[in-house]
């Protein structure tokens, strides 16, 4: 991998981490519009780090309270009924199903989820998805001629049930094209919750998930058979970090009164595209991990 490669690779994973876009695929579609080889599962994995890096700098106040609240409800039982406290186990929870399905599905998120067919099926079906839940809460806000707006659930609504709903549509962005943004926060505003408050839940789900995966891989490729280009590796995680950042802070401040729409009709027509240059064999669906 060239020092350019990882200029842009950092940047697409730094301005689509958070987007409802699916941020692996556009790594791996870069890569292939681009001719280059495909940077790989460790690469994307790596260069995460330094989006959750981001998010640990943004949501710093609020991780500085749940952190703190839960480590004195282990001690202190009446903190138990704190509402930081119980969100640090909500996201304990909401991390149990990526944790067990990452382990399982390992050589699967490796190989053939990278296809690009499934990619454009996830761009297309998800969007999809994405834009009927974004339509019911738009419905939900703003009421209609007989019925007044509805009022949404926040976090102080969250419990076990619904933390594990968002695990498990977390889970789902293991397949690249599925978006780990779009697929909690749409799971989200499916069971009712606010726009804002889905977004934020899905961002303080995804730290854990992510650095365990990131640390997994850094270990895993310090052996003497690593693949890994570490400089370029590690220049495009701060990349990620530094756009990943900016990214978080507009995306806060459209998402409370905006339509995911304009989300939506780019994901279906990347995938229609995709699946057309695919078929026509201008773009081959599978493609060899990057050397180094």
């Amino acid at each position: 991998m060239s020092w350019f490669e990882s200029l842009v690779l950092g940047l697409v994973q730094g301005l689509t981490e958070f987007l409802p876009v699916s941020s692996s695929a556009h790594l791996r579609l870069t890569a292939a519009f681009s001719g280059w080889q495909d940077p790989g599962a460790a690469f994307t994995a790596i260069t995460q780090i330094g989006t959750e890096a981001a998010v640990l700098i943004y949501f710093r106040k609020d991780i500085g309270r749940i952190v703190s609240s839960w480590f004195r409800s282990l001690f202190d039982k009446s903190m138990r009924g704190d509402h930081d406290a119980q969100m640090g186990w909500l996201v304990i929870v909401g991390s149990i199903p990526i944790g067990v399905l990452g382990v399982t599905l390992k050589d699967q998120i490796e190989g053939p989820f990278r296809d690009l067919r499934i990619t454009a099926t996830m761009l297309i079906v998800v969007g999809v998805i994405i834009g009927i839940a974004d339509r019911l809460a738009a419905r939900d806000e703003s009421g209609g001629r007989h019925r007044s707006p509805k009022q949404r659930k926040t976090l102080k609504d969250l419990g076990i049930r619904d933390g594990l709903i968002f695990g498990l549509c977390q889970a789902c962005a293991l397949i690249p094209g599925v978006s780990r943004s779009g697929a909690t926060i749409s799971g989200g505003l499916f069971m009712g919750y606010r726009r804002e408050d889905a977004a934020r839940y899905s961002f303080l789900l995804a730290i854990p998930a992510v650095l365990a995966s990131g640390v997994f891989e850094v270990k895993h490729s310090l052996g003497e058979d690593s693949a890994v280009a570490w400089g370029p590796t590690l220049f495009a995680t701060a990349i990620a970090f530094a756009s990943g950042y900016a990214v978080i802070a507009w995306f806060m401040k459209w998402i409370s009164n905006k339509s995911f729409m304009p989300f939506v009709y780019y994901r279906v027509a990347l995938g229609i595209i995709i699946i057309a240059l695919v078929t026509a064999g201008v773009l081959s669906p599978h493609a060899a991990e990057s050397a180094g």
